[in-house]
């Protein structure tokens, strides 16, 4: 994984190397030491990605894929980006879909309906915590607790038809009148898939 100590470290005997002066290390907040922490610690499903759009500097502000092996939401590609607060982990990092995805759990504009983003968040929980609890709502999404009423109502009432909307969503088709991001490629779906 990421090692910020040791590159760290290389900067500052680069800096002394260079000019022999001590070099200005710019001093680290709690926040961010502990998600440095928690980013060194990460591991990873096989079926996720994470990048940092402004550079390792910024451990702040990053972007998680999750691209689903499994489910309703099977080769899709969900991208959400985390912003950390500066009061974490005394606060749940700001969690959002970047696209938009027809899921019980997700609303329209990208909002995730996550326990532990919420009411359950606990000091003792980490970003990797955070990214599980994103997988599995796309291999286990929950209508009990839906910031998108109707695809809730659909999962419990009738999996067929919602697994159908799913699909068409996926494919950046309109369902119930909202348009979807198209989330899927030619390439990702297998032989057996049926529209």
């Amino acid at each position: 994984m990421i090692n910020l100590i040791k590159i760290r470290e290389k900067q500052r005997e680069a800096a002394e190397n260079a000019g022999g002066s001590k070099p200005t290390i710019k001093e680290q907040t709690a926040s961010e030491l502990r998600v440095h922490r928690d980013i060194s610690e990460l591991t990873l499903p096989p079926t996720c990605k994470i990048e940092f759009p402004n550079g390792k500097d910024d451990l702040m502000n990053f972007e998680v894929t999750i691209k689903p092996d499994g489910g309703y939401y099977h080769d899709g590609e969900f991208p959400f980006t985390f912003e950390i607060p500066i009061v974490y982990p005394h606060e749940a990092p700001k969690v959002k879909c970047e696209i938009k995805v027809y899921h019980p759990n997700i609303d329209y504009d990208g909002n995730v309906c996550l326990n532990i983003l919420r009411e359950d968040w606990k000091p003792v929980l980490n970003i990797n915590a955070v990214i599980y609890g994103l997988v599995h709502l796309f291999t286990e999404p929950n209508h009990e607790d839906p910031l998108n009423p109707q695809a809730a109502d659909e999962l419990r009432d009738n999996p067929t038809s919602f697994e159908a909307n799913v699909i068409m969503s996926m494919w950046g088709h309109p369902v119930h009148g909202l348009t979807y991001d198209r989330v899927v490629e030619i390439n990702d779906i297998d032989s057996n898939t049926e529209f």
